[in-house]
């Protein structure tokens, strides 16, 4: 019975991002932190950087929690892990809200950008989080030693942070995405006996669900680089501590497609589409530069294409990768 109480960091994430966002809405409108709304042919002006809201309940949650630990349960395992992962997460979100700040059109340059991420990387790097044995295909364990504090978690967490906002622009999509990848991670570690992984990650769910009420189709709030580089650098932080390399990789996949996909433009092709005064959508470009283009080729062939049908078809898109990752790795090959 004990462990119910564990509800209450949860419910707190949750509460503290839907009662801070509407008053971040507001004022961001006052201050002129507002962005043009792609997919509306009116071009609705819609609060920028609401991500920061998710951020905030997130962190509140997980202090919560580790103040339950230490006080309640009277125990301190995991507690230094934790904090390193709450030192990333505000790192990167920080990074993020520069480039929020900023303007999607200047943001941060990439090598700067880069760099930024690559010092919020430290505080796992530091406590030489997760373990440095891996397991390669037809290879076997190998022990990698120093090379995995300061190659594989660096490169892990900077991949991540930088690319889970590939595959956005779309209202509620990046939340939605966030809450399949999150979740999947929190199965998979409840099932591989890191508990204390799952409430974390049930913290930012529960942020995401409630900022996902504002976010959603049509949205009054948009995320920013402050919640898509918090999402990316929590699964890669949740990979690191969990031994769940294989497992968050393989669930990465769609965005490992966006990212190929958008090298193919050069990255200079953007995923929106182009909005039409009947509220549809329409290719922007004649080729396909990410998987919501490929989502209003396909769709586009059977009927008028809408935003909330690209979500749901890059959303079924992760949830079978999902499932295919827990038929692939059911027999305990998660590490």
């Amino acid at each position: 019975m004990k462990e119910y109480i564990l509800l209450i960091p949860i419910i707190v994430s949750f509460l503290i991002t839907l009662m801070v966002t509407p008053s971040w809405i507001r004022r961001a409108h006052n201050a002129g932190l507002v962005g043009k709304d792609m997919h509306k042919f009116k071009g609705n002006l819609v609060a920028e950087a609401g991500g920061i809201n998710v951020v905030a309940g997130f962190i509140i949650g997980v202090l919560i929690y580790i103040a339950l630990k230490t006080f309640y349960f009277e125990q301190s395992i995991d507690v230094l892990e934790t904090f390193a992962l709450i030192s990333v997460i505000m790192m990167v979100s920080f990074i993020g809200l520069i480039d929020d700040l900023l303007g999607w059109k200047i943001g941060l340059g990439n090598k700067v950008r880069l760099g930024l991420v690559l010092f919020a990387a430290i505080p796992l790097i530091v406590i030489n989080a997760g373990s440095s044995e891996v397991s390669l295909p037809f290879i076997g364990a190998i022990n990698m030693g120093l090379l995995y504090p300061l190659l594989v978690i660096p490169i892990a967490v900077i991949g991540t942070s930088t690319t889970f906002n590939f595959l956005a622009g779309y209202n509620g999509l990046e939340a939605r995405q966030g809450i399949l990848i999150l979740g999947a991670l929190a199965f998979a570690s409840w099932f591989t006996g890191s508990h204390w992984l799952s409430v974390i990650l049930t913290c930012m769910i529960a942020s995401l669900l409630a900022f996902l009420i504002f976010n959603s189709y049509p949205a009054r709030v948009f995320p920013g680089d402050v919640l898509t580089y918090s999402i990316g650098a929590l699964i890669a932080s949740i990979a690191i501590l969990g031994n769940l390399e294989k497992f968050a990789l393989f669930i990465f996949i769609p965005n490992i497609l966006e990212v190929f996909l958008k090298l193919k433009g050069k990255l200079k092709k953007e995923s929106f589409a182009l909005a039409q005064e009947d509220g549809s959508i329409k290719q922007r470009y004649n080729k396909i530069y990410g998987l919501e283009h490929l989502g209003i080729y396909i769709i586009g062939k059977f009927k008028k294409v809408y935003e909330n049908d690209v979500i749901l078809f890059v959303n079924l898109i992760q949830i079978i990768v999902i499932i295919l990752a827990f038929i692939i790795f059911k027999e305990g090959i998660f590490l």
